[in-house]
């Protein structure tokens, strides 16, 4: 029979990471991280300097800006190789990788989680269309971020005709998980977590290559009374340390909250928004919600379109998801994003990406770093910081509809209502629309052969992506279109068969 699961401390698991492994890590900001093994893989290192030489895998960004999550491990000698999704959660990594001091890659969220079933099956990597004419395409930088980072770990292919990405496949040897409860023979569930991300892949990943999976948990029962509530099996699991508690917040906002993990289907409250232009930007966004839509929203600025809806009465007319893998509900924001207020459902992440990837998405509303002529978008880079894609290029690519919400110019902008005009009190220090931008994320002339409906929404005027690039199509009340939009774009865009902007997104005064 096999052998009752290894009960250790964090200490003693973490001792089993021999140097040179590659590690992989699961959860999605701070929801599923496992906290607990990454202090005390950094406790180790600076103790004894051991583990080195690490490579770092993960898919979504996990870390809150500061010292948690994967900030832990932003140590030169520690770590050599970064492959990741997201790196803007974690700017001591992206710090290293900005000095040149490690080798770091990266890669869309949805190409890591799914590239992980791959390396699990021990097929020849993943072969997708993500990635197309943008940064991280093999004809541009193929995703590395600075001179150190030498290997090409995507390639082009041409199959029946069709230009596609291969991301080659990368061995995993050590899996660090989180989970709620394990039962005596190591199995896992999930109840109290948020999410349930991308643990099944990243275990039979590190498994399948001779490697070690060491799971953090919050508690342990004798025996899982559902075998369906098991999300990783025990046979995949080699270290089991009990959290009871400590280091095992729900999210990095919050220690719990009972909304993530169940299901209400009344009405859900939000409270109201003051005026300002994200408001504006969430007003008219909503305006492209259709009954019925199944939906994506990015952090940031889209966030605005669910609180607009919330005071409308509109959150029931369409589905909310967000990648990570919450179906329904409303999306959490700051360091609780990635779980869902009441969701109907939450299936692992792979798998959202995998409906997303297909066309699953009706519409997507997603924030922009810059914009330039040719309705091309960065996400990724802004400020002297490598933010990374995330899920973005997923999304951007498969979605049959596009808004991207951004305001016409950054930095200390500042608008008021005045007799139903929009007047600029500040103007933003920084234009958005740039005539070049840093890194493709989202490639405008591919998304018009792909057929997708895209906008630009600002708080003073709107923008459509053709194939002559963008066109302006509606301007706010009050706004003049040469001083106020055309002189503050560091490019001329078309002029259209220009509307007022709808009237319900402005109130009469502010």
């Amino acid at each position: 029979m096999r052998a009752a699961a290894r009960f250790v401390t964090a200490d003693e698991a973490i001792a089993a990471i021999p140097d040179g492994a590659t590690v992989a890590v699961g959860g999605f900001v701070g929801a599923g991280h496992p906290e607990m093994l990454t202090a005390a893989l950094e406790r180790r290192f600076l103790e004894t300097g051991t583990p080195n030489g690490l490579t770092l895998y993960y898919c979504a960004g996990q870390g809150d800006r500061i010292g948690r999550g994967l900030n832990h491990l932003a140590h030169a000698g520690l770590i050599k190789r970064v492959i990741g999704g997201h790196w803007n959660l974690a700017p001591k990594l992206g710090a290293l990788a900005l000095a040149n001091e490690i080798e770091a890659y990266n890669f869309p969220q949805g190409v890591l989680s799914v590239l992980l079933r791959e390396i699990a099956a021990k097929r020849p990597g993943l072969i997708t269309q993500v990635g197309l004419n943008t940064f991280i395409d093999a004809t541009h930088s193929g995703g590395r971020m600075n001179a150190r980072t030498t290997e090409p770990l995507v390639e082009r292919i041409e199959l029946d005709g069709q230009t596609w990405l291969r991301y080659k496949p990368v061995p995993v040897t050590v899996g660090l998980i989180r989970a709620t409860h394990a039962d005596s023979r190591g199995n896992l569930s999930m109840e109290r977590e948020g999410l349930v991300g991308e643990v099944l892949p990243i275990a039979q990943a590190a498994k399948n290559h001779g490697g070690i999976v060491i799971a953090q948990v919050e508690n342990f029962v004798d025996q899982l009374p559902d075998p369906k509530a098991v999300r990783v099996p025990g046979i995949l699991v080699d270290y089991i340390v009990p959290s009871h508690g400590v280091q095992h917040d729900q999210t990095f906002g919050e220690t719990f909250n009972a909304d993530y993990v169940r299901t209400c289907l009344g009405s859900f409250d939000l409270p109201p928004m003051a005026f300002s232009e994200r408001k504006i930007i969430g007003q008219r966004a909503l305006h492209e919600i259709r009954q019925g839509d199944i939906v994506n929203l990015g952090i940031g600025l889209p966030e605005s379109v669910a609180q607009v809806a919330a005071e409308t009465g509109r959150l029931q007319d369409f589905t909310l998801t967000v990648e990570s893998g919450p179906i329904g509900g409303v999306p959490a924001s700051g360091l609780s994003f990635g779980c869902s207020h009441f969701p109907e459902a939450i299936i692992d992440q792979p798998s959202q990406f995998d409906f997303y990837d297909g066309g699953g998405l009706d519409i997507a509303v997603l924030g922009a770093v810059e914009v330039d002529a040719e309705g091309s978008v960065n996400v990724a880079s802004f400020a002297g910081r490598f933010a990374g894609v995330g899920g973005f290029v997923n999304i951007v690519q498969s979605a049959r509809r596009l808004v991207f919400c951004l305001t016409l110019r950054a930095g200390e902008l500042e608008v008021q209502m005045q007799d139903g005009r929009l007047v600029i009190v500040k103007e933003g220090r920084h234009a958005k629309f740039v005539p070049s931008i840093q890194h493709v994320c989202f490639h405008g002339p591919t998304a018009v052969q792909r057929g997708q409906q895209v906008l630009y929404v600002t708080e003073r005027a709107v923008f459509e992506l053709t194939a002559d690039g963008l066109v302006l199509t509606e301007l706010a009340p009050g706004i003049d279109l040469q001083t106020q939009v055309l002189d503050q774009m560091a490019f001329t865009p078309s002029i259209g068969n220009v509307i007022p902007m709808p009237s319900g997104c402005f109130p009469l005064s502010s």
